[in-house]
C-alpha cells in the first residue's frame, strides 16, 4: 500500500441556474463571489444555463459563455456580460464579441461559435435539466437536493446556501 493520503470527498455542488441577460442574476453576482471566496474549491459552483424566452440575446450569451469556458475564462466572461445586461438588450450579440475581446479571449472564435452553434447542445441540455427539476426563473440555486428560487427575492439565500454547504461539508468529516 502506498503512502498517499485518502481520496478527498467530492466537493458539494451548487448549481446556479442563470441567464446572462437577467438583471436578477447580475444582482446575485455579489453572493456568488462571496460564496466562491469563502469556500474556494471546497464548493463546486457551477453556472447552468437557463435562457428565458423574454430575453432575445440570452441563448446566444449562454453559447458565448460556453466558448469562454473552453478558453479558460468562463466565470470572468459571465460576470462581464451580466454587468452589461442593458447594453446586451440594446446592441445584441456584438456585445458578446466585444466582451470577449476586452477580456483577451479569442473574440473571433466566440463569434464563430455563435455562427456554427457548437455549444447549442450544452445550453439545450442545461435548460432541459432545469425544466425537469422545476426551474422556472433565474437565478435558481440547487444544492444538497434543495432548490432555492432567487428570481422572486434573493433575501437570505446566501445564508441558506452557506447553512446547507456547511452541513454537507461537516458530513464529509464525520
Amino acid at each position: 500500500m502506498s503512502d498517499s493520503s485518502p481520496a478527498r470527498p467530492a466537493a458539494p455542488v451548487l448549481d446556479v441556474w442563470c441567464e446572462l441577460q437577467c438583471s436578477d442574476c447580475r444582482t446575485a453576482l455579489d453572493d456568488l463571489r462571496a460564496l466562491r471566496a469563502r469556500y474556494g474549491d471546497r464548493l463546486d459552483v457551477r453556472l447552468r444555463h437557463f435562457p428565458l424566452e423574454k430575453h432575445k440575446h440570452a441563448f446566444a450569451a449562454a453559447q458565448a459563455a460556453e466558448e469562454a469556458w473552453e478558453q479558460g475564462r468562463g466565470w470572468e466572461y459571465a460576470e462581464a456580460v451580466l454587468r452589461r445586461v442593458e447594453e446586451l438588450e440594446r446592441r445584441g450579440e456584438a456585445v458578446l464579441v466585444d466582451v470577449a475581446r476586452e477580456l483577451g479571449l479569442d473574440a473571433e472564435e466566440v463569434d464563430t461559435a455563435l455562427i456554427d452553434g457548437r455549444h447549442i447542445l450544452v445550453v439545450d441540455a442545461d435548460q432541459a435539466e432545469g425544466k425537469a427539476i422545476g426551474v422556472t426563473g433565474t437565478p435558481t440555486y440547487v444544492i444538497g437536493g434543495e432548490r432555492l428560487d432567487g428570481g422572486k427575492s434573493q433575501e437570505g439565500l446566501r445564508e441558506r446556501i452557506e447553512e446547507i454547504t456547511d452541513r454537507l461539508l461537516a458530513g464529509q468529516d464525520a
